[in-house]
């Protein structure tokens, strides 16, 4: 509301008061914030930010307090952007800390609900518990001693509490049961003294358990020290058995090693036999590879010859078919000049009969004049046909267009009744009842308005559903009262619906205060009414209800002139691009008063129908169903006619035919007199002389059989000089199986000595194997024995665990079966440990240590005592006569509003002083009682007042 104010309070500012809208806020919040108070004080808003006037970027506070000797001028400038603040003092730039220190030592207490109480929180005044009530009251109006001499109380209080609960441990503890007594209503983190003393008893307990523990541990020692010896000597003795083994596996690992080198001495003459017989085997077979390799080539020549001679015969087949061809050829023609000569012998015969050609012209050119009108009847006809053809296709386009346009449309109406459905399920059956019932009603209805509404522009929509209710929405729109009662009774069916009634006298015409080309400077742009279209029972409703004749939409620009746009234009109601803005002037101080709210979008026109496309349409559509009917009449007259023409042209053509071929006959076969002549002589022309063509195919074949009778030589060649390969081949086939005979046996008596062989190579590696695994376990066990008696790398066996050594088993079984005895014994003695004498000695001091302590306390307490009683007298007395200074004036305030009201100190228990408080009982009606002030109580006014 306002740019720039300054405000100059008398000295004892007690409360604003003022209409609503002029400002009461604005000094309230400019008081919390300069004084360096959190926007949460105010309950208006989370960031200092949105206290500053809209459209701008920074706002300043400055606040000048009185003291002495000079006054402080406190000023904070707030930047919206980065939602800071910057600070000076007396001009001069400042820290947050260093205005908190300042304004702390004027007592400024803005976050004190008892000092400064914001509108906005008056209902946390009121839940303030008396407690928080009596501590905020001690702040800000009590003596600056008055709040610390209670926190001084509270602090004693819960001092003398600890020290309490040791004294009466401790006098329990004097009795002959020795019960351990603790008050579980105090918080046991806070005790310390008793749970030391608990402590205490504990300790004396754990130190008469100790002594039994202290000789326990001393036999339960010997015996351990002789389970680590014995452990000691274990792998030792385990060491010197595997050694013994390992001796006893090298030496059998070497008898057998001199056995295995006498078998392979045996075996080697063998083994050169067998060597010499391999050799002789591959020389065979090579002699045999090369020998045949020889004969498959040879014999693939063979093949090649036999290809020849099996070629040869084709070729004197295809002579003596060629021949054979040609003959038959010759008879062909032959039988074709026979054939000719009848034909020509038949056309002149003919011809010779035939009388002189009459003279057909004029029938000929009277038949052709009939074809040439019927050929532009005809041609005429076909370019009608073509012509409508042609608009059939586009109406049919056309309407396949409206069609699909209608179908668009249906489908937003369809979306639309879908959303009312949706959101309105009584009135959709109400809708569905109208459509069935029609007849029923004198003018035809309307149905609702989210249906019958439809925006020019989606973008516009808002406006529409902001400025018009949900309820009008919904409702169903009639023409008469008369109709809307019967729809309202609507056979008696209990459904929740809207109905209205259009005013008698249309109002859809009437005409803004103004035109709207006055308001363009100002940024509007169109009334409501001009951004939708309905019916006009609809229209007039709306213009008679919401006047959105006369209702001017604009831009961002209307918003950001809005000031003058309201002073200027005396416009009642008034949309920018997001809000809206209602103006009326005060009845009291006839002041021009304007509230704005932001658009909601819209959720029932976005999809609209325009219902005069939508009527143009059906018509258009109608138009082209009639035209396509008339179109189609017309090619069917048009087909039947194009069907008799091209009959009747058959029929001349056919007559023009038989009068041309009465005329043409003697001339044609005069013609084909002639070339059945050329084609004669053509075939005479054609003779093939046999007798010539038998002595041609005669040469051909003898000189192919001379090919073949030198190929018959070539392959006799050949096959005699296959035969001394082949029995070349039985040789050597002969001589390598005698060859393998004796690989064989020598390979026999081989396999014989060899399994002796294997056998004893076998066992040597597996001796060789056993002796390698004993070695490596004799080098582990030996490094384990030295780690377990922790020997250094080079150090010698100790005598002292010699002497020890010789006392215990020497047997791992004996060995096992002593430790085995000495650890069961040692596990009788449980729970001990090398610290227990320790232990019992720690114990014994700490126990003189807390009886110490806790005497020290008990002296501690009785001076707690002395200084509660101190401070408690001085608190009371101050206490209570700031509180009856308060409950004075209170109750006379009160009294002039002929109410009643009262303050008086809340006690519950004298000695506990973190639960005193305030508080206050009103009565605003002589009927009531006195009740305490609560958040539930009291009407919010009344709380306001108290």
């Amino acid at each position: 509301t306002y740019s720039v104010c300054e405000v100059c309070p008398g000295p004892n500012l007690n409360v604003v008061l003022g209409a609503n809208g002029t400002g009461k806020s604005s000094i309230v919040c400019a008081i919390c914030l300069g004084l360096a108070g959190k926007p949460s004080f105010l309950g208006r808003a989370d960031k200092v930010g949105l206290f500053v006037k809209q459209g701008c970027m920074k706002g300043t506070v400055e606040i000048e307090l009185f003291k002495t000797p000079d006054n402080i001028i406190i000023t904070r400038e707030i930047h919206v952007v980065s939602n800071a603040s910057v600070w000076f003092i007396n001009r001069n730039p400042a820290t947050l800390k260093t205005v908190e220190e300042q304004i702390a030592a004027l007592n400024i207490q803005v976050d004190n609900l008892c000092q400064f109480l914001p509108q906005d929180k008056v209902g946390e005044f009121a839940k303030l518990s008396k407690t928080e009530l009596l501590e905020a009251t001690e702040k800000s109006v009590g003596s600056p001693e008055l709040y610390q001499f209670h926190c001084e109380l509270k602090h004693f209080r819960e001092k003398e509490r600890e020290l309490e609960v040791n004294k009466h441990f401790r006098e329990t503890e004097s009795s002959d049961c020795r019960k351990i007594i603790i008050n579980f209503g105090m918080r046991s983190n806070r005790n310390v003294c008793r749970e030391k003393t608990i402590s205490l008893e504990k300790m004396k307990q754990r130190v008469e358990r100790y002594k039994q523990d202290v000789e326990r541990y001393h036999e339960c020692k010997r015996h351990v020290d002789l389970i680590e010896m014995l452990e000691r000597k274990r792998p030792w003795v385990e060491y010197e058995s595997v050694r013994e083994q390992h001796e006893e596996v090298k030496q059998t690992r070497n008898q057998v090693k001199k056995e295995l080198k006498y078998l392979k001495e045996i075996q080697a003459p063998l083994t050169k036999k067998i060597q010499e017989t391999e050799e002789n085997l591959r020389s065979l077979d090579a002699k045999t590879r090369d020998n045949a390799a020889e004969i498959k080539d040879i014999s693939q020549k063979c093949k090649e010859k036999r290809d020849a001679l099996d070629m040869k015969d084709k070729q004197i087949e295809e002579i003596n078919q060629a021949f054979r061809m040609k003959k038959d050829e010759e008879t062909d023609r032959q039988k074709k000049i026979r054939n000719t000569q009848k034909i020509i012998e038949a056309w002149k015969n003919e011809l010779d009969t035939m009388a002189v050609c009459e003279n057909l012209q004029p029938q000929i050119d009277a038949v052709n004049i009939k074809l040439k009108k019927l050929q532009e009847e005809r041609a005429n006809i076909d370019s009608d046909v073509s012509d409508l053809r042609a608009e059939k296709k586009n109406q049919e386009r056309e309407e396949k267009r409206i069609i699909d346009r209608l179908g668009q449309l249906n489908n937003i109406m369809h979306m639309k009744e879908e959303n009312l459905k949706v959101r309105f399920q009584d009135t959709h059956s109400a809708l569905m009842w109208l459509r069935k019932n029609k007849d029923k009603f004198k003018k035809n209805p309307c149905e609702p308005m989210m249906l019958e509404i439809n925006v020019k522009d989606s973008r516009h929509a808002k406006y529409i559903e902001n400025h018009i209710s949900s309820s009008d929405m919904k409702a169903f729109v009639f023409e008469s009262q008369e109709d809307m009662e019967t729809f309202l009774m609507r056979d008696h069916q209990k459904l929740r619906v809207n109905a209205v009634c259009a005013p008698a006298e249309s109002c859809a015409e009437n005409l803004p205060s103004r035109p709207i080309e006055e308001l363009h400077r100002y940024g509007f742009f169109s009334y409501l009414r001009e951004l939708f279209d309905a019916p006009r029972p609809v229209m007039s409703y709306l213009c008679s209800q919401y006047r959105v004749h006369d209702v001017p939409v604009g831009t961002e620009k209307t918003r950001d002139m809005i000031e003058m746009v309201i002073q200027e234009t005396n416009l009642r109601q008034i949309y920018t691009a997001e809000e809206r803005y209602a103006v009326k002037v005060s009845s009291y101080t006839k002041q021009t008063l304007s509230t704005n709210t932001y658009l909601r979008e819209a959720q029932f026109l976005t999809n609209s129908v325009n219902t005069d496309e939508r009527g143009q349409l059906e018509n258009q559509r109608q138009d082209i169903s009639n035209m396509l009917k008339s179109l189609d009449e017309r090619l069917t007259t048009l087909f039947e006619r194009q069907k008799y023409l091209e009959h009747r042209d058959n029929e001349l053509r056919q007559e023009k035919k038989e009068l041309l071929d009465r005329g043409n006959r003697r001339r044609q076969l005069e013609s084909k007199i002639d070339v059945k002549y050329d084609s004669l002589r053509q075939l005479e022309q054609d003779a093939i002389n046999l007798e010539k063509e038998f002595e041609l195919t005669n040469v051909k074949v003898k000189e192919i059989n001379k090919q073949k009778a030198q190929l018959v030589t070539e392959l006799a060649h050949l096959m005699k000089s296959i035969v001394p390969l082949n029995s070349l081949k039985v040789t050597l086939a002969l001589r390598a199986s005698r060859v393998t005979a004796e690989k064989n046996r020598l390979q026999s008596e081989y396999k014989a000595g060899s399994v002796q062989l294997r056998a004893a190579q076998q066992r040597f590696n597996e001796l060789d194997n056993r002796k390698q695994l004993l070695y490596e376990n004799c080098k582990e066990l030996m490094k384990q024995a030295r780690q377990v008696c922790k020997f250094g790398p080079d150090q010698d066996f100790p005598k002292e665990f010699q002497i020890a050594f010789q006392t215990l088993p020497d047997t791992l079984e004996e060995i096992d079966a002593f430790l085995n005895e000495e650890k069961t014994r040692a596990s009788c003695f449980t729970g001990l440990s090398a610290s227990v004498v320790e232990e019992y000695n720690k114990q014994t001091r700490e126990i003189q240590q807390l009886t110490e302590y806790l005497e020290e306390k008990k002296n501690e307490l009785n001076n707690y005592k002395q200084n509660i009683s101190k401070v408690k007298e001085r608190w009371l007395n101050l206490l209570k006569e700031m509180i009856e200074q308060i409950n004075e004036k209170f109750s006379k305030f009160f009294s002039s509003m002929q109410c009643v009201g009262e303050v008086d100190l809340h006690v519950e228990n004298e000695e506990e002083y973190e639960k005193y408080g305030i508080r206050i009982r009103v009565k605003f009606h002589s009927s009531t009682e006195l009740h305490e002030l609560t958040p539930y109580h009291q009407s919010g006014g009344e709380k306001t007042v108290s």
